[in-house]
């Protein structure tokens, strides 16, 4: 089934109210996403209070919008003690036109520190053409991307675009991406992504000790015995997630177990701009009783 894109001006319409008002445009897409109006005062689901904190608190927290800048949370992930697990940074530009194409190396990662999706991952220089790669950049670059679901916690972040070491393997297969919910810098448990390459992704739920947790639809319709192997490393990614969430009442860490240990991905604050309806009812309550 094609995914329903949305038009241009209903994305425009969306954009413009963002600057008009935060709070009615994002009432008005969680009324698009749940048939209903959002409980902003006494919120009880993670989506709620996820929607009342981006609108009450993340806008002028400086804390959250550095570690939402995927450059300057660096600075934040080294302040933690955990310098080791971040990726070498080979380059910081302002724009695409000042990327030294020939200074990098053969394989690498290339990314605006706004937003997300705003990723290039290179596993053969020779074979990029970079043109085009400019092109998309500059085109990304131009988006207001905090203005599509009103994340307050991306407007303002100054734009740099990053080239970060590559950290696929040999084979040029891209590392496992684990990603951790935390609330109040316990990292409460992981999602992980299988099949995506084939083009069928299933997520799952684990515990601390990587035991499946049946609160979402991939979890609750998997086999009775199914299971994944215990990931090398995991252990250490927990740890390095309660400490890079201490302090905040939620955020989800993404960290990716390679074959050099573990490396940083991001802090996501609103995942799914916290407007996920793919969550269990009974999860958002869940998670949303953590906070």
């Amino acid at each position: 089934m094609k995914k329903k894109r949305i038009s241009k001006t209903t994305k425009a319409f969306y954009i413009f109210l963002s600057y008009v008002s935060p709070r009615l445009n994002t009432k008005l897409l969680f009324l698009k996403k749940f048939g209903r109006l959002p409980n902003l005062k006494t919120p009880e689901t993670l989506n709620e209070k996820l929607l009342k904190l981006k609108l009450e608190d993340f806008g002028k927290n400086e804390l959250v919008r550095q570690c939402a800048d995927k450059y300057r949370v660096r600075e934040y992930v080294r302040d933690c003690g955990l310098s080791g697990c971040l990726n070498e940074l080979l380059a910081v530009y302002d724009t695409p036109g000042e990327i030294d194409w020939d200074s990098l190396p053969e394989s690498f990662a290339v990314k605006w520190n706004f937003g997300c999706g705003y990723n290039l991952i290179c596993e053969s220089k020779g074979e990029l053409d970079t043109a085009a790669a400019e092109k998309k950049l500059e085109r990304w670059g131009r988006e207001p991307f905090w203005a599509y679901f009103s994340e307050l916690q991306y407007r303002g972040v100054p734009k740099k675009i990053i080239v970060e070491e590559y950290i696929g393997g040999k084979d040029k297969t891209p590392p496992d991406d684990y990603k951790f919910y935390c609330f109040h810098g316990n990292a409460y448990c992981v999602m992980v992504c299988v099949g995506r390459e084939e083009g069928w992704p299933r997520f799952y739920f684990f515990d601390r000790e990587f035991r499946l947790m049946r609160i979402n639809r991939d979890s609750v319709n998997a086999p009775e015995d199914f299971s994944l192997p215990r990931p090398s490393g995991i252990s250490e990614a927990f740890q390095i997630a309660d400490r890079l969430s201490a302090g905040f009442p939620f955020v989800r860490v993404d960290l990716y177990l390679t074959q050099r240990g573990v490396r940083f991905g991001e802090m996501t604050f609103t995942p799914a701009a916290a407007l996920d309806n793919k969550r269990l009812p009974q999860t958002d309550l869940l998670f949303g009783s953590l906070m």
